[in-house]
């Protein structure tokens, strides 16, 4: 019965190339030898869900030395669904999202959702990315947020990987690298290097943080502080010793912190509120509040922070306003960055 279907589907696919006047198909003759191969080749195939035959035929795209490749599998679906997902990303810029049903050394069969089944040359492919873990919406790849720890400045309760890292440059003179050194602990140096300009004393800070997830994607807690102190002058530390606890996912979520200010051994009089949150928007957006009240010399403070994160491929570029307000007093300050990832994911 399988020797039976096998040589209709053959026939029939040899018919119809020869009808078409198209090419056979490689390794395929309208001999013994083909017939041979074509038996062989479909053996050593693991079974489908569903009986059926494949059907390749060949037609000219617009490049006279390519071939544009069609298949009609029944129930091609099935198959492609349990396949993993895949980026790929061709020399001139374009990005096709699917699964790979099928390569050779010339070649990459790649199922989509908005195309269907489309060939690729290999000669024409830059990288593929195995999309495991990575959001796919619609059919394009969500890229992940190079900066999910934090807020425009202000941490929240998730932590880097391991050897994950990134770099963040606001108005070219705030510097700060973090890294992960554990699941749960990473750590931050900054520094605005004013030394450039005539050797003015230049401040500089470490941020390390512990982070405690209580419920994966849900909750998370974590502690840690800012110790700063400025080079060139003869200064203690300062800083803020702080508690944090975030809700919802690496992609939207809400943390709430307090936090103490100390200097020279003493500690503040009042503690600093801040509220923040961050809500994905798109493919590349976000928008992002960081809000601080805080009490100093008996006088309230309220720093209102809001604006938006645009993700890129290995970048994102931060935008907002900065609003203090006092009491009769209301300036924006403007807030442009940077934040470059490194290390390992």
């Amino acid at each position: 019965m399988l020797a039976a279907m096998l040589l209709f589907c053959y026939n029939l696919r040899t018919s119809a190339q020869i009808k078409e006047g198209a090419p056979p198909s490689p390794g395929l003759d309208q001999g013994n030898t083909g017939l041979l191969e074509y038996w062989n080749e479909a053996m050593r195939k693991p079974a489908l869900p569903e009986v059926g035959c494949i059907v390749p035929t060949f037609h000219h795209s617009n490049t006279p030395a390519q071939w544009a490749f069609r298949s009609s599998l029944i129930d091609e679906t099935a198959v492609a669904d349990t396949l993993p997902l895949w980026l790929v990303e061709t020399i001139d810029d374009n990005e096709y999202t699917g699964q790979i049903l099928d390569q050779d050394a010339e070649r990459l069969i790649l199922k989509t959702e908005a195309l269907g089944v489309i060939s690729i040359p290999k000669a024409n492919i830059r990288r593929i990315v195995n999309l495991q873990g990575i959001q796919v919406v619609s059919g394009q790849v969500w890229f992940e947020n190079p900066q999910a720890t934090r807020y425009f400045w202000a941490p929240n309760g998730y932590s880097l990987k391991p050897g994950e890292g990134y770099y963040q440059n606001v108005w070219v003179l705030f510097n700060q690298a973090s890294i992960g050194l554990s699941r749960n602990f990473s750590v931050g140096v900054g520094m605005m290097p004013l030394f450039l300009f005539s050797g003015t004393p230049s401040p500089a800070w470490v941020t390390p943080k512990l982070s405690i997830p209580v419920k994966k994607d849900k909750v998370n807690l974590g502690a840690g502080a800012l110790f700063a102190t400025i080079i060139g002058e003869d200064a203690g530390f300062a800083g803020i010793a702080y508690g944090i606890a975030t809700f919802g996912s690496r992609d939207k979520n809400f943390t709430a912190g307090l936090g103490y200010g100390f200097a020279d051994g003493e500690w503040a009089d009042a503690p600093i509120l801040n509220l923040s949150a961050m809500i994905r928007t798109g493919r590349r957006g976000y928008f992002l509040t960081e809000n601080y009240f805080a009490s100093f010399d008996g006088e309230f403070t309220l720093v209102l922070f809001a604006g938006g994160r645009r993700v890129g491929k290995g970048f994102s570029l931060d935008y907002g306003l900065i609003l203090p307000t006092t009491a009769g007093e209301f300036i924006a300050i403007p807030w442009l960055g940077i934040i470059v990832p490194f290390g390992s994911k």
